[in-house]
């Protein structure tokens, strides 16, 4: 089922990883003309373009884009006891693993008298996007609001689409999840034209004031990444999130049932979706292959998982040696990678490019979709060799702070004066002297 790509006897430089690998194809550019107008329209015309846009593509129109506060009462209390047990665990884990993200102000005495402090400070108001496409998504509505609330962000609201279903409003278990989380303010909109509206604000259709926010954070479809694209700026965004991804690391140890598992998983979630295993073990990978054929017949979105397990996006690539398969996975730098091998920690603390890593046998991506305390919203489409995925950070901003005395100004005059003329500018190194002239 899965696509091979055999790397064995050969160390492939890492131009040529990149070009040889599996990756889902993505052209976020291809897009930006279809959603340059949304955004345009709902920064010109507010809520009404917005329900224009929602109507077109979500085939439903709001009464209001402020869910009311007790539609949110209403589904926690009509909330399945087993999805509230769940989520409630979810976020008591997650909560327990952000504490520990929080930077506390330093300040460095750099001579006597003179200190840099930096202080961390949250970003004011903050839009949270929670999809509602193919699947609802409540544990997105945790993975996000956890961290900004750790990072003490006080003004928080949750944007997720309207459903026809449930009369215009998002998904009850999406409000439910936001319920459970303190989050009051929940707005029926999404795509594009969320986006927009979170960074333009607006004026509801009640006359209430849609605040505009600093910052907007959350997965969604290719049209969300290309607003975030657009609007970048404006507002900060946490990243262009691309298609789910997996990647396994395994070798002989490997049970061939679990690592079809994990891989049917990811592919679950979309067509695009890419699911690849790294292996050393020929035996492994066909072993592997009879028991996706097995297990994908048995699942609820059949056509779904195949079509993404048989894309050019997803693959079993050969390597001689574990050493080679970390070079492999490191050059691919998966949103998820798993490592099912003999000694899985030692191999795991070697990885140095992944959004998040999944150790040995009893470590499956699905717990960290859920309950790990881990976050989910991670890098895709390689970035995870530059960027992390969402945490306590990603809502903080550092600011130095500079406090000199006059004579630690005045033991380093000299210094800032020569640099300031190198640079030829010499009114820098005037704005130090004049503070010493008599």
């Amino acid at each position: 089922m899965l696509n091979r790509v055999d790397l064995r006897g050969r160390v492939p430089s890492p131009a040529e990883l990149r070009a040889v690998l599996p990756r889902a194809e993505v052209d976020v550019d291809a897009v930006l003309h279809h959603v340059r107008p949304i955004v345009e329209a709902v920064r010109e015309r507010g809520v009404a373009a917005a329900f224009e846009a929602t109507e077109r593509f979500d085939g439903v129109r709001p009464e209001r884009v402020r869910v009311p506060a007790a539609e949110l009462d209403r589904a926690l209390a009509e909330l399945d006891p087993a999805v509230r047990a769940a989520l409630e665990e979810s976020i008591a884990r997650a909560r327990r693993v952000h504490a520990d993200q929080r930077r506390s102000d330093v300040t460095t005495q750099v001579v006597p008298g003179g200190t840099v402090t930096e202080r961390w400070v949250p970003v004011a108001r903050v839009g949270l996007y929670a999809p509602g496409g193919l699947a609802v998504y409540p544990s997105s509505v945790v993975m996000n609001v956890v961290p900004a609330q750790t990072a003490g962000v006080e003004s928080l609201v949750v944007c997720s689409p309207p459903q026809a279903e449930f009369g215009g409003l998002p998904h009850p278990t999406i409000l439910a999840a936001a319920a459970l989380l303190g989050v009051t303010e929940v707005w029926a909109v999404g795509g594009a034209q969320a986006v927009a509206l979170l960074a333009y604000g607006a004026v509801d259709t009640d006359g209430s004031e849609l605040v505009p926010v600093d910052m907007v954070t959350g997965p969604g479809n290719i049209y969300l990444t290309a607003a975030k694209r657009l609007l970048r700026g404006l507002i900060g965004i946490d990243s262009e999130a691309g298609p789910t991804e997996i990647a396994v690391l395994a070798d002989h140890t490997a049970d061939p049932v679990h690592v079809a598992a994990d891989l049917i998983s990811q592919a679950e979630h979309d067509t695009l979706a890419a699911s690849v295993l790294v292996t050393t073990s020929e035996e492994l990978a066909d072993a592997v292959d009879a028991e996706l054929e097995r297990q994908v017949g048995a699942t609820k979105h059949t056509e779904r998982i195949r079509t993404a397990l048989g894309g050019k996006q997803s693959g079993a690539v050969l390597v001689s040696t574990v050493d080679e398969g970390l070079r492999v996975v490191d050059a691919y730098a998966a949103e998820h990678l798993e490592i099912q091998t003999e000694r899985a920690r030692e191999v795991a603390a070697r990885v140095r490019a992944a959004g998040a890593v999944f150790v040995g046998a009893h470590s499956p991506v699905s717990l960290g979709d859920y309950c790990a305390g881990s976050n989910h919203v991670l890098p895709t489409g390689g970035c995870a060799r530059h960027s992390s995925g969402l945490s306590v950070q990603t809502f903080l901003r550092g600011i130095h702070v500079v406090d000199y005395s006059e004579d630690a100004l005045r033991e380093v005059a000299d210094q800032v004066v020569a640099l300031a003329n190198a640079e030829d500018l010499p009114a820098h190194g005037q704005a130090v002297t004049a503070r010493f002239r008599r």
